[in-house]
């Protein structure tokens, strides 16, 4: 077997193309696939009516799910989640692929484009620049043996069809103050936040004393909403536009969980949250490196 010359970008992609085809044209072990399907099934029975939401996100401003109160097909997030033995300042946020909006028929197929993302060019390079910061650094740190020492779980979530999203950092991301968390919240999938076609909420909380230290509520006209398996810009209604996202209840809610989340872990942690049929749901959470 050929080795991967790290100074070389076309051994790279080279090796990246030969690992990604073995993983996602291998089959899957029999045994595990029947129970990757049982347990999406379960998922099926606690589908949600589409519906149901669709007169809380925007009144009569917007059809566009009808009113035929059918329950949708249902879609999951097949995500990654790296894991690093030598980890907890790795970020490889972004560096591995997920995927929105999968059903049943493509579910397989799609866990193993994320298990084969890990040998992706990108993660690769990302790897060995980590690992690599100073020219008195080995590569074995990171490659242990001849192995890959990064794995990756494949985690199946239920789509989210969130009526509030966003996130939270439980450290103050400009100041880095410990004693203060905050929260940015807007209508819709959070994907609206991340790709910046909105400015959205942002509060403040005292994490000690659990109170809300400030508010500032902006104006929202457009929201992310996950229609089939494609998610679309729809507007949102004049009156509910300028509205402050979350109710302060909801803040303390959701402070109180990340608060939570942070105790676990006993790192600030940058959490993706949403809000559907007003129940809170942690979407991701991972370590804050940055401070």
């Amino acid at each position: 077997s050929e080795k991967i010359n790290i100074e070389d970008a076309k051994s790279v992609a080279k090796s990246s193309k030969v690992l990604n085809n073995l993983i996602c044209q291998s089959k899957m072990p029999e045994d595990i696939e029947k129970e990757i399907l049982a347990e999406f099934g379960k998922l099926k029975r606690d589908r949600v009516s589409v519906a149901a939401m669709d007169s809380r996100l925007r009144g009569n401003d917007n059809t566009l799910y009808g009113g035929n109160n059918k329950a949708v097909p249902l879609y999951v997030a097949v995500r990654s989640s790296a894991m690093s033995e030598d980890g907890k300042m790795d970020s490889w946020a972004g560096q591995l692929e997920s995927y929105l909006n999968v059903t049943e028929k493509d579910l397989i197929e799609n866990i193993k484009k994320c298990w084969a993302s890990l040998y992706s060019e990108r993660a690769l390079f990302y790897g060995i620049k980590r690992k690599n910061t100073s020219p008195k650094i080995p590569l074995t740190p990171f490659f242990k043996g001849g192995t890959f020492k990064i794995g990756v779980a494949v985690i199946i979530q239920k789509m989210i069809q969130s009526e509030v999203s966003g996130v939270c950092f439980t450290v103050h991301p400009v100041s880095k103050n410990k004693n203060q968390l905050i929260i940015e919240a807007g209508y819709g999938l959070g994907e609206a936040i991340v790709s910046g076609i909105i400015t959205p909420d942002n509060y403040t909380v005292d994490k000690v004393k659990l109170k809300i230290l400030s508010k500032t509520v902006n104006n929202q006209k457009k929201m992310i909403v996950g229609v089939g398996s494609v998610n679309r810009t729809v507007n949102v209604g004049l009156r509910k536009s300028k509205l402050q996202k979350l109710p302060d209840s909801d803040i303390m809610k959701l402070s109180e969980m990340c608060i939570r989340v942070e105790n676990y872990y006993q790192e600030p942690q940058d959490i993706e949250w949403a809000f559907e049929n007003n129940k809170l749901y942690i979407l991701q959470s991972r370590s804050v490196t940055t401070l």
